[in-house]
């Protein structure tokens, strides 16, 4: 029985428990016998929430930090876990065998202006010029147990986008699964920057309705559980 680890990396302004726990992934992986390494990134859920950007520059130490001391794990990610994901697998390739991103696309080699959904995020509400994207993070970032002031740190963190180089380091098998009606789309740039790659799309479905999206769910079990088939591109 493979009895690597899967590690799960929730999104912006959610949790390991609100994001994978809750939805049953935990409970899924761990009846295909996997040991499953849930963390909370830094600002988030039980985690410290420190109000400085410049505490977040680093974020994807949260990964790493969390690996086991030795050996690979599979990791699954959503929005800003999936792009951490991707920071965390370029930086220690080979610590990483499978790796599942979802909800991010070819904005991760753009750096936006976060201050617009920064600014929703703090005061709840979010100017129409800032878009339903911004809209959608104030809510999601109102939820209980959540510090907006932590959370508009985060978005605010000094980092580069990603490159392609970079991208093309990562040595793990990926899984990129994007909804088509999801702001982060397209995904052209990533998939074609990964190594060894396979693309899932996910018709009728935007970018907050991914992680609960069974198609979704069910990709991500057979990637990682069930599927020794070589890399490739499908719908």
């Amino acid at each position: 029985m493979d009895d690597v680890p899967v590690m799960l990396v929730h999104g912006f302004a959610s949790s390991y428990e609100r994001n994978w726990r809750a939805p049953g992934w935990a409970d899924l992986l761990q009846d295909e016998g996997r040991p499953v390494i849930g963390l909370d990134l830094l600002g988030h859920g039980q985690a410290a929430r420190p109000r400085d950007p410049a505490a977040y520059s680093s974020l994807e130490r949260s990964i790493l930090t969390a690996l086991p001391a030795t050996g690979q794990v599979d990791a699954v990610g959503f929005s800003l876990g999936a792009q951490l994901l991707l920071r965390a697998a370029a930086a220690a390739p080979g610590r990483f065998r499978r790796l599942v991103v979802a909800g991010t696309g070819d904005r991760v080699f753009a750096r936006a202006d976060p201050e617009p959904a920064a600014r929703a995020v703090e005061t709840g509400q979010a100017e129409e010029s800032a878009g339903p994207a911004a809209a959608a993070l104030a809510h999601f970032a109102r939820a209980p147990g959540n510090d907006p002031s932590a959370l508009a740190a985060c978005l605010r963190r000094p980092h580069a986008a990603l490159t392609e180089a970079e991208v093309a380091a990562i040595e793990a098998r990926v899984l990129v699964v994007l909804g088509d009606r999801d702001f982060a789309a397209p995904a052209d740039r990533l998939v074609a920057a990964l190594p060894d790659v396979r693309f899932v799309a996910l018709p009728g479905t935007d970018h907050f309705g991914t992680p609960r999206d069974f198609r979704f769910v069910q990709a991500a079990l057979d990637f990682l559980c069930r599927d020794d088939a070589r890399p490739g591109t499908q719908a």
